[in-house]
């Protein structure tokens, strides 16, 4: 699962990163757009403090994993 979260995150990272992503195959990727019902969680997960002190992108991050039952969630920091 890719989402335009991550694809806005990755404009900076570097070119082999972006290249990874662009070939992934599509029968395995499934693309999440941004819904009200992930707004909507990633406001209460703000307000429960379900995270902690975090960023909006990655509560949407979770949101989206949550929503679409992910396994997994994987994150990567880019260190500019």
């Amino acid at each position: 699962m890719i989402s335009t979260v991550t694809q806005d995150e990755l404009e900076p990272a570097p070119k082999q990163v972006q290249e990874l992503i662009r070939n992934m195959k599509n029968e395995f990727t499934k693309f999440l757009t941004v819904s009200n019902e992930a707004v909507k969680l990633v406001t209460e997960y703000i307000n429960e403090r379900v995270v902690g002190q975090t960023c909006y992108a990655d509560c949407l991050h979770i949101a989206l994993a949550t929503i679409h039952r992910a396994d997994f969630l994987i994150s990567w920091i880019l260190n500019i």
